[in-house]
């Protein structure tokens, strides 16, 4: 399994990556492989700032839907418009291609509290 080092990432299988003023967020390589096959992404929160562990959209799977949660405190800028027609790239590229939506941060001190690669791979036991 892969734990992109430049990466953070959350308790609830989310990742984060700045570039710049910027962040993209997506899902874990772990989250994808436990929902299984992707088949559709329901996000409706472009223009939106969504809090800190709050719920920014959904991802349903053959067996469930599931929440996805903001890592940070954020405005929502842009959805992933690919995911709408494919959302199987979360199960092949999740930290490439398959990334969720792009952010602004509110407060640049929220990734402080987030984890590293090597404390999320300890979290899920890889």
């Amino acid at each position: 399994m892969n734990f992109p080092s430049e990466l953070k990432y959350t308790k609830d299988h989310e990742w984060v990556k700045v570039e710049g003023d910027v962040a993209i967020v997506g899902i874990t390589e772990f989250a994808q492989r436990e929902l299984g096959d992707i088949v559709y992404i329901d996000i409706n929160t472009v223009g939106e700032e969504v809090g800190k562990d709050n719920v920014f959209g959904t991802v349903e799977a053959v067996k469930t839907v599931s929440d996805l949660f903001m890592p940070v405190t954020a405005t929502v800028l842009e959805i992933n418009a690919a995911l709408n027609d494919s959302p199987e790239l979360v199960n092949s590229d999740p930290y490439g291609d398959g990334w969720m939506v792009k952010v602004t941060l509110a407060d640049v001190s929220d990734l402080d509290g987030l984890l590293t690669a090597e404390a999320y791979q300890a979290l899920v036991g890889a």
